[in-house]
């Protein structure tokens, strides 16, 4: 197989069908955010929406003109024309050639039920428009793609009419053909064995245009799908960044990408952006304001991460007894979770991170194994808190510098509450060295209150303080039977947009449970800013 054979054509479509996501609310200038961030990731096509379908696309379109691309090109995607119409007067393909973009991506009909049922037309005005569609897009200069929508659906309905489509598509102009499985339908064998006939199609008919996929994920084998699309010869690959879109979502470009790429061989993006996913797919999340899933592969946070005392014993002897690949191959880290249940082995390679002389026999690993259960036997769980388990690992060997102490803190709460914005209302004293600094806020509940009072308070001495926020709050109850006098843990994310780390506080008092939580997260904010952790 020569060097082109080996290159694969990454088309992303987070833009547009990921904005189709559940919950997926993209702005304008978020969007303009992405496709920098694939720019420089090195993808090589960005589908970003639709000019015709409402006025934020439109307005993304203008703006969009004037960004300099270094990797990517852009491209506008619609619909064929409306059946029995004249091209040249349809305003959606008009507003796809306004749009500017050096690309444009068309889908249109496969499968003949859709073409008779869906769009109430004939199978042959269906491949008019296709035909028309493409032929004026090519008169305006313009690279096009075909989306044959329903194609594997309409493939095992009707295979004669479904090659008519890409058929048709290709003598009209169209670069690439990509093969839909829109209802997500498919199993991988099932794909493998279309894409063969359907290159073995284009082949002996002599039509020269790249075969592309997309996969939706309905049945959990978007990625797998794809993957055997490739090996049956596909050449250009869709679907969104992170995998969200319609219903159950898109293939995953981030996990494509890798598998294609480190695993298979194939170019996808330039070599040196492989170390880039990781953080790719961590903006990404944060800009559509989603949790990266931790199990994602290679760019999840539990990706590369080791509890069980046999992995870690392994993974301290070679990374790849438990590992497929080295985690910093896609900007990924490894992660030693530690719990009751851990080994030794486990507690000494974490502690080692921080002191290089502690050994699985070294007394302060073993009382710091004691301090992690007794702690865990109060309610204290860690694997899902590393922040607040790096912070005791500092505190444990005397490493830790104190940035501040709390005075106190009065919270104040009105119910019902009053007419005003803000429900509760909280004073904080702190002190650092020989410098008082009181102050309120209002805030929506105590731990909304406290958390802006506290960093009023401590930004004064620590203006970076003014980067973080909390981007989730969790309660969990730990023992029901005791009801109101339970013990509850907290959990609390944060955020200071290029890290995100998680605290943990445990009382009988939800109040203090947060501020636990709470001043664990600026305390290990301030700590990564001294390079402390």
């Amino acid at each position: 197989m020569d060097k082109m054979d080996k290159t694969i054509t990454v088309f992303d479509s987070t833009l547009r069908d990921g904005a189709q996501g559940e919950g997926i609310n993209f702005s304008v200038s978020d969007k303009i955010a992405i496709v920098r961030c694939l720019d420089e990731l090195g993808i090589e096509y960005i589908e970003a929406g639709n000019p015709s379908s409402n006025p934020k696309d439109l307005e993304f379109f203008e703006k969009v003109k004037n960004l300099k691309l270094v990797n990517s090109k852009l491209v506008a995607f619609g619909s064929t024309r409306r059946r029995n119409s004249d091209v040249k007067s349809d305003s959606a393909i008009n507003a796809l050639i306004s749009a500017d973009t050096p690309t444009v991506c068309i889908f249109g009909k496969s499968w003949d039920m859709q073409v008779t049922e869906v769009l109430h037309t004939t199978h042959e005005e269906n491949i008019n428009m296709i035909t028309d569609t493409i032929k004026y897009l090519k008169e305006n200069k313009k690279e096009v793609f075909f989306d044959a929508e329903h194609f594997f659906d309409g493939y095992k309905n009707n295979s004669r009419y479904a090659l008519l489509t890409l058929n048709a598509a290709i003598k009209a102009g169209a670069s690439a053909v990509i093969l839909c499985d829109t209802n997500g339908a498919c199993l991988p064998d099932e794909v493998y064995d279309i894409v063969s006939d359907v290159k073995s199609y284009l082949e002996k008919n002599c039509l020269n245009a790249v075969l592309g996929i997309h996969c939706h994920n309905d049945t959990g084998c978007a990625v797998a799908n794809t993957l055997m699309a490739v090996k049956a010869g596909a050449q250009h690959i869709q679907g969104t960044y992170l995998g969200f879109g319609e219903r159950c979502g898109n293939a995953n470009l981030s996990t494509l990408i890798a598998d294609l790429q480190l695993k298979k061989g194939y170019l996808c993006i330039p070599p040196q952006n492989i170390s880039k996913l990781t953080k790719a797919a961590k903006f990404i999340a944060e800009t559509a304001n989603i949790h990266l899933e931790h199990n994602l592969p290679f760019v999840g946070k539990s990706a590369f991460a080791h509890k069980g005392g046999m992995h870690v014993d392994g993974i301290c002897k070679t990374p790849l007894s438990f590992e497929h690949i080295s985690p910093d191959t896609v900007g990924n880290t490894r992660s030693i979770l530690l719990s009751e249940m851990s080994g030794r082995s486990a507690i000494a390679t974490k502690l080692n991170y921080i002191d290089k002389s502690i050994t699985r026999d070294s007394p302060k690993a073993l009382s710091f194994s004691e301090k992690l259960k007794a702690l865990e036997h109060t309610g204290y769980q860690f694997e899902s808190a590393q922040a607040s388990l790096e912070l005791l690992m500092l505190k444990h060997l005397g490493r830790f510098k104190p940035f501040f102490s709390l005075e106190y803190f009065k919270v104040m709460s009105e119910q019902p509450a009053i007419k005003t914005e803000r429900s509760c209302s909280v004073v904080v004293k702190v002190r650092v060295g020989d410098s008082i600094e009181m102050t309120a806020a209002e805030g929506d509940g105590p731990v909304h209150a406290l958390d802006i009072a506290v960093r009023k308070a401590l930004e004064v001495f620590y203006p970076s303080l003014k980067d973080v926020r909390l981007s989730d709050y969790k309660v969990r109850v730990l023992d029901p039977g005791a009801a109101t006098a339970a013990y509850v843990r907290v959990l609390i994310e944060s955020t200071d947009t290029e890290h995100h780390w998680t605290t943990v506080g445990v009382s009988t008092d939800i109040i203090d449970a947060s501020w636990k939580a709470l001043i664990d997260s600026i305390e290990y904010k301030l700590s990564l800013d001294l390079n402390m952790i």
